[in-house]
Parts: structure tokens; C-alpha cells; sequence
């Protein structure tokens, strides 16, 4: 099978390239490198399995090009700059919104008809029913992320129904692992990197978020896209548990041997947009057989020792 993986040099798509290749896969990755690192794809790149395209998903004409005999579509590609959306307005409907839309229609150019899409918890906004499950009814969006993801997972369903495609949307929790570039595990990291002694938390650190290990994500994705049978199949990714920001925090300080003083910023939010409770329903996943290996507190120790082996990140 060939396929073509979209943020090819990200950290979960990295991953991924990786695993099909692994499986025996064909893989076409496709990056722009804003974010991605090439070093990611070193093992890749020996592959004659892979091939790399330089190129940018605003680009229609190239992804068409990329697209030749794929059968399946693996789109991670977004902006992952999460937090600062309010800063820059338009960036998640460019760089999400408008690039599904144009893989969407790259597909239909190329009779591409199977797309695996890396969508977001954060699409439930301020959920009322935890776990949340996939049927819950969506209240008004709370970040321009959600709401930019929310809209791509509607472009890809009505293009299913228009033009016989098959979809496979994940919902993901906030993924840790090796190759982790950003997110509250890095920031934590380089804070206590230039001062050991202080750490500055965004909000009031009881904020309850929901973790999983990529390795974890890469094998829920897998078993769906081997299981599932639906035009369109929605599913939860993460674990059955929570912790608090400070859980976090505790668990990455005993793993560097510190203890700094910290400093909250205040609030029940970190951020414009930021859910201050995130569990998800996962059982619709684990019908499939699925289940994730590490606890997050586990995610968390590989993450930070990640990062303290990879020191130039």
C-alpha cells in the first residue's frame, strides 16, 4: 500500500513514517519544515521505501504531484501553535482549514478515496458530559484551533458523502513522547533549563488535562485503519485518566532532581481558549481492541527523557 503522510518530520508524524514503513508500507512524506526537523526522518530517509517531497499544503498543484497512486492519506500537517491562536487570527484557518481543504481536494483530483486525520479533543470546547464521547453535543467553541479543526472534520465528512471517500478522524488528547517539540512538558523543560530555581505556570496548575503516549496514538490509528468499517469513523484518543498541571509538574522535577519555587500566573484557564478539564470517552477505540500501554505519568518521564538525551532541541 502507498501512502502519503502530511507533517511527515513533525513529532507524531515522524512517528508514524516510521511504523508504515516498518509494516512494510510505501510512504510519500510531504513537509514545509516550518516546525518539522529533518533529523526525524534520517532513519526514514535510508528507506527505499520513502520519499521526501519538499513542499506546502497551500500549494494544490504539489500535493497533487505528491498524491500519484497513494491509497492512503495520512494528514497530521497543522499549526501547533496552539496557545498563541489570538495572537495570529487567521493562522489556524490557513494553515489547518484551508490546507485540509485543499489535501481534500488533491484527493478528489487523484481518486485518492482514504484519509486519516489528526483532529483534537479541543473540538469539545467546554464539554458538560465527562468522559466526553464522540456523540456529545458540541457547545460553542472556546479556541480558534477547535473551531478550525472542528471545521475540517465537516469539509472531510461532506466530501465522503459527496465523493465516496473513506474517513478515519482522531480526537486526540495532548500526545508526549519521544521527538516532543512543544507543549507544556518543553516550555517546563526550558524554563527550568535557564533557571533552575523558578518556574512560571499558566493559570492557577489544577487545570485536568488528559495525556497519551504517541507510540500508544500511532497503534489506535493503526487498528482503525485495519477495523473500522463506517464512511466516516470518529474516534477518541486517550487514556482513562487525568492529572493536574501540578501532577505534571511534580513528576518532571523529581525526574531533573530539582525544586523550584513557582509562580502561577492565576486563573482556572492558562491561556485564551485553554479547557480546564479534558477526559475523553475512549470506548468506542477499545471495541477495536486498542488499549494504551503507558500510564501518563510514564508519558511524561519518556517525554523529559527525551528531551535531556537531545539537548540541541
Amino acid at each position: 500500500m502507498k501512502t502519503l503522510v502530511t507533517g511527515a518530520a513533525g513529532f507524531i508524524g515522524s512517528a508514524l513514517v516510521d511504523r508504515l514503513l516498518a509494516a512494510g508500507y510505501t510512504v510519500v512524506g510531504f513537509d514545509n519544515f516550518s516546525t518539522g526537523r529533518e533529523w526525524f526522518l534520517q532513519d526514514a530517509l535510508r528507506s527505499p521505501g520513502f520519499r521526501l517531497v519538499r513542499g506546502d499544503l497551500v500549494d494544490t498543484a504539489a500535493i497533487v504531484a505528491a498524491m500519484d497512486g497513494v491509497d492512503v492519506v495520512f494528514h497530521l500537517a497543522a499549526n501547533a501553535d496552539v496557545r498563541f491562536g489570538t495572537n495570529h487570527p487567521t493562522r489556524d484557518l490557513e494553515q489547518n482549514t484551508i490546507c485540509t481543504s485543499n489535501v481534500l481536494e488533491a484527493m478528489r483530483i487523484t481518486g485518492t478515496k482514504r484519509i486519516v486525520f489528526s483532529s483534537t479533543g479541543s473540538v469539545y470546547g467546554d464539554a458538560n458530559v465527562f468522559p466526553t464521547p464522540e456523540n456529545a453535543p458540541f457547545p460553542v467553541q472556546t479556541s480558534l484551533y477547535g473551531a478550525s479543526k472542528l471545521a475540517c472534520e465537516g469539509l472531510i465528512s461532506a466530501y465522503c458523502d459527496g465523493f465516496g471517500f473513506t474517513a478515519y478522524i482522531f480526537r486526540f488528547v495532548s500526545i508526549l513522547g519521544e521527538r516532543y517539540t512543544h507543549g507544556h512538558i518543553y516550555d517546563f523543560y526550558n524554563q527550568l533549563l535557564a533557571d533552575p530555581t523558578q518556574l512560571r505556570v499558566l493559570g492557577n496548575g489544577r487545570q485536568r488535562k488528559s495525556y497519551l503516549y504517541v507510540q500508544d496514538c500511532l497503534n489506535a490509528i493503526l487498528i482503525a485503519l485495519e477495523k473500522a468499517g463506517g464512511k466516516v469513523n470518529v474516534f477518541n484518543l486517550g487514556t482513562d485518566e487525568y492529572c493536574e498541571v501540578n501532577d505534571s509538574i511534580s513528576w518532571i522535577v523529581e525526574r531533573l532532581g530539582l525544586k523550584p519555587d513557582l509562580e502561577y500566573t492565576g486563573g482556572e484557564r492558562g491561556w485564551v481558549g485553554d479547557s480546564p478539564f479534558i477526559l475523553l470517552d475512549c470506548k468506542l477505540i477499545r471495541a477495536l481492541g486498542w488499549k494504551p500501554s503507558l500510564s501518563i505519568r510514564d508519558g511524561v518521564v519518556r517525554t523529559v527523557n527525551f528531551l535531556t538525551e537531545h539537548p540541541h532541541l
